[in-house]
């Protein structure tokens, strides 16, 4: 075993060896590739069948591959990165056959995703560097962040950590109702005020509970209004100097929530909380649902902020850390005779 001294004078936390944690599971990949299938069918079926008679990469393949990447909610400027890099390596071979183009496209896809930690590590197993470990999640309503919550609290204490959660979202009566029914689904404590409280002031006193109780994740939920950036950035801005009070180094996290199923919606989102406040991690959810897979793609490359979290389902199991090797090669997996 490892240990590493925590900041305080807390106790330490003791560290597996690496070697036992858990990785990716056969469930964990079944639920990955079934969750991706429609954007897999929708952006790879097409280009095997528009390639199909085809010796050689030519103009025709890379307009119908542009065409299919955009439409596949990638984004035009993480599209036309895909293709230039293609167009390089064709001009570099001096020839390219139609069966070398899926080698190459999951080779330059998973050069773009911005690389995290979880690519090498069970997220959830992952021991702590802090207690508590702050995470402040960020997003507008209706993308799944009080699931999304709910969920990640319950992977949290599945994995042997204490949680307990904030809810900051004051100005919406049915947020905090809707938290404390995750919470219970999750087995953690929620602290709450009553509606229209200083968001800033739930927070506060969560990390006040948090430290005294000594726990060891604590999860803060903010509104979901994206009224306009400058008062975004002032509400987000407060609740993190109030927490600083309390954890010096809170938050540890900015967790923003995008549902992947909007497309186009979601990079502006993205762009909007990015402006209003330094985010550090994505969870991108709805992705069973939807052919637009391609939208973690084109995020994370843009914004150059690693996807953290994908959500592929309802269940409470469905919330994976996202690794960019294991969606990569989901997406190209051939299909099981």
């Amino acid at each position: 075993m490892t240990t590493f001294a925590l900041q305080q004078n807390q106790s330490p936390i003791n560290l597996p060896d690496m070697g036992l944690l858990s990785f990716f599971s056969k469930e964990k990949k079944e639920t990955l590739d079934k969750g991706l299938s429609k954007t897999k069918e929708s952006v790879f079926g097409k280009l095997a069948r528009a390639v199909a008679g085809k010796s050689h990469v030519d103009d025709d393949v890379l307009d119908n591959l542009e065409e299919l990447l955009i439409s596949s909610d990638v984004g035009v400027e993480t599209t036309l990165r895909i293709i230039g890099r293609i167009q390089k390596r064709a001009a570099a071979d001096k020839y390219m056959n139609t069966a070398e183009l899926n080698t190459i496209l999951r080779e330059e896809i998973a050069a773009l995703l911005t690389r995290n930690h979880s690519d090498d590590a069970d997220d959830f197993e992952t021991p702590l560097l802090h207690r508590p470990t702050v995470i402040m999640v960020v997003g507008v309503n209706g993308v799944g962040k009080t699931t999304t919550i709910g969920k990640l609290a319950y992977q949290f204490k599945k994995s042997g950590k204490s949680v307990m959660l904030g809810a900051a979202d004051t100005f919406r009566a049915a947020a905090v109702e809707q938290l404390e029914v995750w919470g219970q689904r999750a087995g953690v404590e929620v602290i709450k005020q009553k509606m229209g409280a200083d968001p800033a002031s739930v927070a506060y006193d969560t990390l006040r509970s948090a430290v005294a109780h000594q726990i060891d994740v604590v999860i803060i939920d903010t509104a979901g209004r994206l009224h306009n950036k400058i008062g975004l950035m002032n509400e987000l801005t407060k609740i993190k100097n109030v927490m600083k009070k309390v954890v010096p180094e809170a938050p540890h996290e900015v967790l923003l929530v995008l549902d992947g199923s909007t497309g186009q919606n979601a990079f502006e989102q993205a762009k909007q909380f990015t402006l209003a406040t330094e985010v550090t991690a994505l969870a991108i959810t709805k992705l069973d649902g939807t052919a637009r897979g391609g939208v973690v793609i084109g995020i994370s490359d843009q914004f150059k902020i690693p996807v953290k979290y994908i959500g592929l389902g309802e269940g409470m199991e469905d919330l994976q850390v996202f690794r960019r090797r294991e969606f990569v090669d989901s997406l190209f997996a051939k299909e099981q005779a």
